[in-house]
């Protein structure tokens, strides 16, 4: 990807979200932060982030609705929770639900890094199976057999 990696944090303590600004400039993405699940449902459909890191207990829409909304409206998109209330119930639901990590508050600018890194890994290498899927289905459409370096009609 040529443009920088959009990052949006959705967290009610503004305390973590300066913290995570800071920790992802050290990476150069793009990123914007919001105080609300709302917030971050209206961001999305503005400007869809590639990586959206989510706490889990806020006023209003909790982190687990956002986290469905997102990953009905945005499958692509890679979603980290990161909570100060972890258990494995949590833990669990995240993951059915597509989660790509589930993190317990603090995290360190470290730990920030690695999982944002990682998230963005996979956006891409699903991307690039997604392509490839969809050439070698063009192939197949046409009539075309590709192995190795032999092209066969």
């Amino acid at each position: 990807m040529d443009e920088k990696t959009k990052i949006l944090v959705v967290d009610d303590e503004e305390v973590v979200r300066l913290s995570h600004i800071r920790t992802l400039a050290s990476i150069h993405c793009d990123v914007e932060v919001v105080r609300s699940g709302d917030e971050a449902l209206n961001v999305m459909a503005q400007r869809p982030a590639d990586v959206v890191l989510l706490d889990l207990r806020m006023p209003g829409m909790d982190g687990m609705a956002v986290l469905k909304a997102i990953k009905q409206n945005w499958p692509e998109t890679e979603v980290v929770i990161i909570t100060g209330y972890p258990n494995i119930e949590t833990a669990k639901e995240a993951v059915r639900l597509g989660a790509y990590d589930y993190l317990a508050k603090p995290v360190g600018p470290d730990e920030v890094i690695n999982v944002a890194s990682g998230a963005i890994t996979q956006k891409k290498w699903a991307l690039h199976k997604d392509r490839q899927q969809a050439d070698a289905g063009l192939g197949a459409a046409a009539g075309y057999s590709f192995k190795s370096s032999n092209f066969t009609n």
